[in-house]
This record gives C-alpha cells, structure tokens and sequence, in this order.
C-alpha cells in the first residue's frame, strides 16, 4: 500500500481483531511480493489501486496480480482507491475497501489476546537470500516502542512526531504507528521523497506541521547537503526540538549539517542504533542526565535496561571493554525482542544466539571509546579482509564521506588472488566539483591512507555518474549490485526492480566499461 491513514488504519484493525499482518514494501517486485505472502500463508491481500512517488504513478494493484499467479490460497484482495484509475477487478477476489466499510458496523468488539500472541511479522533480509519473516508479539513490542519513543525523542504532550520512513519498514512501524500511537501524540506520514518537487519538501513540511520532533536516515541528509545550505533557511523550523537519525551510522559531514544548518545548533541530534529483530531503538544519546555531552556520529549510551557487550576474535565477552573493537552482542533479553523467524524457529535460534551462546549477537560491530560510549562500525559481513588485515566498509566510507568534496560513497569488496580481497569504492562526488575528479581522487587515496592506513586505500575508485549511487525506495545502498559490478559481474545483476530509480545501474555500468573495463583480480 502506498504511506497513508489507510495503511495505518488497516494495520490497527488487523491488531484490534488479532489477525497477524505483514507489511511489504510497496517497491517490491512481484517475485518478491509473491514470495512474502507464500511464506506467511496470508488469505488476504490488502493493495490501491496504484501509488504515487515523486509524481509519478506505481501500479500497485498490477504487482498484486502478478504476484497473485503464484498464490492460490490468496481468498480476497481489498483495493483502497488512491488515485481511482482504472484497474482490473478478478470477480469473487477482489472488492473496493471503501465500499466494504460502508456495510460494517461503526463498532468492533477487540480481541482478547495473550501477551506473547504475534502482533506482526516483518520480512527482513538474510545472509542466505531468502527473508527471514521476524515475528513480534503483542506486548512486548508495544511496550518498547512506546517507551523508546517517550524517552529517546523527549516527547511532550500535544507533539507531532515526524518520521519520514515507510510504514513497510520497521522504523514506520515503531516509530510512525505504533510508539507515536500508544503515546497519544500526532504522527506525520510522508508519502513523497525529500527531493520532489524540490530539496526543500522535507523543511517545507516540517514549517506547515510545525513538527516537534523530525526524524530521518542519513542517506537522505547527505543528498539534500547537496543542493546546499538555502533549502532549510528557507523555512521556519522554530518547532524542532529534537532531530533524530536511523538506519546507519551517520558521518561527521552529515551529522553536523543536520545539527547546525537543520537544526540551527540548538536541537538535540539522537544517533540511534536498532533493527528490526530489536522492535526498537537500542542506543542512544538519550535519555540521559541533563548536560551529558552528546558526541557527534555515534550512537553513545544503552537504553534502559541494555547490556551491550563487545565480543573478542576468540569469542569471548570483553567485559568493561574501553578503546576496544569487537562484535556486538546484548548480554540481556528485553521487551522488544523478536520471538521468533515465522516458521523456522531453529533458524532464529542458529542466527541469533549460536555464534555467542548466551547473548544476542547483532550480526554489527562496534567501537566502546574510553568513556564507554558506543559507535557502529558496520556489519560484521561488511568486512574485507586483505592480506590478513580486517577492515569494516563503514570505516573506510566514513573516511570517504568526511572529504568536503564527496556526497556519499559505498565500499565493497572483489576477490582478489594474492590480497585475498582488494577494496573498491563507488564515490558520488558533489555536482560543483565535475571537472577535478581526478584531482579528488588522489586526495581520497591520501586521506585514507593517513586516515586507516595505506592497505586501507580502495584498488579502484569510480565517480559514479549523475544520480549516485543504486538504492532503494526507503534510501539504502544496494551493495548487492556493487559487489557483483566490483566483481566483473555486471551482466547478473539479478532483481533490481526494489530499485528508486534502476537507470542508475545503467549509468554506473557504462561507467565502469568505460573509465575501467575490467577489475584485475591479481591472478
């Protein structure tokens, strides 16, 4: 379903009777769609007839169909009517919602539930490929989206609580529906991207609401940082206290535009580390003492309750690690936990508490500072390691990002026959500096070999042309398609449908064929 009332109202309803819901992407392919509602055995299918992103239509209902081929058990499809176009209607399957409001009663009794009864499943992505279907309960979870979303973003009465992420993902689930909800204040749903019909859509916004709290990923900060300073001066956002960012670890560069430009330097800025297995956030600056010193760029302290623990290369807990690296795992059960992956509970056990028995292990790695403060590192996949030396992609990309000449970069790994893996780095250099790339090139390799060290500096750079980097309609990088370009791949990219705009695989490829042709390997 397209980011509206309709997809929260349907959310809620599905709650207040006790049937599990399952939200997915409204980007999603057929295939994918398909397989998600397969895997949880769904009956019934709730759609619009199309979308609209950016000014454009999404046939939404079409992909339903589609998907649909491949899912006899699929017994109704209820369509909302979002732009009313013209759409095919299977007789006995598919009905209008609005008109099978209209024969409901005004009143429906709720159901009486157990505590640990499924409140959702979300289908989050697996190192094997195939979704994992992470399943959260009723209490649990709504405890500790209320309680985060109280605490972390100082939330007041009257408040309108502004998260700009899609409701098929978690952040929209805690933090646009359900936490906001539970603790009676308004919530924002933004259907657009920050981009349209200008880089001001999300100041705009934040001016018309007069919205008290905003809260975004950091991928979307560092895009608006380049269309420059004017766009957020240009409205009043006298009503931010607090700015928030989720989704991954934030750079210097964005961190402190987001804080000084956005918020004028006197809003708090929480860097918050969670996902979705952990129904909500996990660090954060807050809450914390009044007059705690916020960090810029980390994520900093446990929530209440939480017991982080760093876990060392033999696989041992590091207790009160300070200056220390190493995977991050919870030493404690909380709330929010995810129960179970719908339908394969061993798999839940084997990907979550197998690898370090007695904790939760994250799948990310951390940095605890002398201060036991806590920042991400990055996945503990996103690790490439040559010639014996480990390094996190994230650390090489923060060093990329910091460079006052790029937007944004992804680093990913290609196999390598003597380093065992080399380094290859995607940069989106910023539009003003179209005529020195070179010169911004051999300024990178120095900063990142005086930054890490010289078996740190990327094999290859590519400048990727206008349009950046391939993401996804929430706004994460697929990495996926840059290992496989990195790896002389690009003719399998695979499915790129989940793409925003899928012309930008296009545009890099032709860059790659032509600025590189070919990545040696060492062999």
């Amino acid at each position: 379903m397209p980011i509206s009332p309709a997809a929260v109202t349907t959310m809620l309803a599905c709650a207040r009777i006790g049937a599990v819901h399952s939200v997915v992407f409204a980007g999603f392919s057929a295939e994918a769609l398909s397989a998600r509602i397969a895997d949880a055995g769904a009956k019934i299918v709730v759609t619009a007839d199309q979308g609209i992103r950016a000014g454009k239509r999404i046939d939404l209902k079409k992909t339903v169909d589609d998907a649909l081929a491949q899912c006899p058990d699929v017994k109704k499809v209820l369509i909302m009517r979002r732009t009313g176009a013209k759409i095919p209607i299977k007789e006995g399957r598919d009905v209008y919602l609005d008109t099978e409001l209209e024969k409901q009663p005004e009143w429906c009794e709720p159901a009486v539930l157990d505590s640990e009864d499924p409140l959702f499943m979300l289908y989050t992505s697996g190192s094997t490929g195939k979704p994992k279907g992470i399943v959260h309960s009723q209490a649990g979870y709504l405890l500790y989206a209320a309680l985060t979303h109280q605490l972390v973003f100082d939330i007041k009465p009257g408040d309108v609580f502004g998260c700009v992420a899609d409701v098929g993902w978690i952040t929209g689930h805690t933090y646009a529906v359900y936490g906001p909800l539970c603790n009676g204040v308004t919530s924002v749903l933004f259907e657009s991207v920050p981009t349209y019909p200008d880089p001001g859509r999300y100041w705009e916004t934040v001016q018309r609401l007069k919205m008290n709290q905003f809260y975004g990923a950091p991928t979307a900060i560092r895009t608006l940082i380049k269309f420059g300073d004017e766009w957020p001066k240009k409205y009043e956002m006298s009503s931010l206290r607090t700015l928030g960012s989720v989704g991954e670890p934030i750079n210097h560069e964005a961190w402190e535009w987001y804080h000084d430009v956005v918020g004028k330097g006197r809003c708090s800025l929480v860097d918050t580390w969670w996902q979705t297995e952990t129904g909500g956030i996990m660090i954060a600056p807050g809450p914390a003492d009044p007059g705690a010193e916020v960090k810029p760029a980390i994520a900093q302290r446990p929530f209440l309750g939480q017991e982080p623990v760093l876990m060392d290369g033999k696989g041992n807990a590091m207790k009160d690690a300070r200056n220390a690296d190493g995977a991050l795992c919870l030493a404690r059960a909380w709330p929010g936990i995810a129960r179970t992956i719908h339908g394969d509970h061993q798999r839940y056990v084997d990907t979550y508490f197998k690898q370090y028995p007695g904790f939760y292990f994250t799948g990310d790695g951390a940095h605890v500072f002398a201060d036991g403060y806590f920042a991400i590192t990055g996945r503990m996949d996103d690790v490439i390691n040559v010639s014996g030396h480990r390094l996190g992609t994230a650390e090489i990309e923060d060093v990329l990002d910091e460079h006052h000449d790029v937007a944004e970069s992804a680093v990913v790994p290609f196999p390598h026959a003597i380093k065992g893996e080399g380094i290859f780095a995607f940069v989106d250099i910023k539009d003003e500096c179209e005529d020195r790339h070179e010169e911004i090139i051999a300024s990178l390799k120095q900063t990142v070999k005086s930054s890490i060290a010289s078996y740190a500096v990327p094999d290859y750079f590519l400048v990727t042309p206008s349009g950046g980097l391939p993401k996804t309609r929430s706004g994460k990088i697929m990495r996926r398609l840059l290992r496989k370009i990195a790896a002389n791949q690009g003719n399998d990219l695979g499915d790129i449908s989940t793409l925003a705009d899928p012309s930008v695989v296009d545009a890099i490829l032709e860059q790659f064929r032509k600025k590189i042709g070919r990545v040696e390997t060492g062999k």
